[in-house]
């Protein structure tokens, strides 16, 4: 069995565009609107909504959809403004809900 070249990535479940790396992982454990989700450094290959506060289960936050660039299916969000002091490490992050993305070259 040949081994597996290039780094291990998320890809869009849509059309299977690159929009993660598996090292930006920094957490599993995010509810997103479907279900599971994961908390990312980066994403790539991704386009973003209008900024919009909403009530979140961690608090207010301003927050936009995150938008895959090839098709458009809406992946997750980015965490743009966190107003609780314990939730401002989330800003500037990424959320990929768990049922929008597969893994790809594991």
């Amino acid at each position: 069995m040949g081994e597996v070249v290039g780094p291990r990535l998320y890809s869009c479940c849509n059309c299977r565009n690159h929009v993660a790396l598996h090292d930006d992982i920094i957490s599993k454990a995010f509810q997103g609107r479907n279900g599971r989700a994961f908390l990312f450094s980066h994403a790539m290959n991704v386009s973003m909504g209008p900024k919009e506060d909403r009530n979140l289960m961690t608090g207010l936050h301003t927050v936009a959809d995150v938008y895959c660039l090839d098709c458009r299916e809406v992946l997750g969000w980015k965490y743009e403004r966190a107003y609780e002091e314990s939730q401002k490490y989330k800003e500037g992050k990424f959320i990929l809900e768990k049922s929008k993305i597969d893994k790809e070259n594991w």
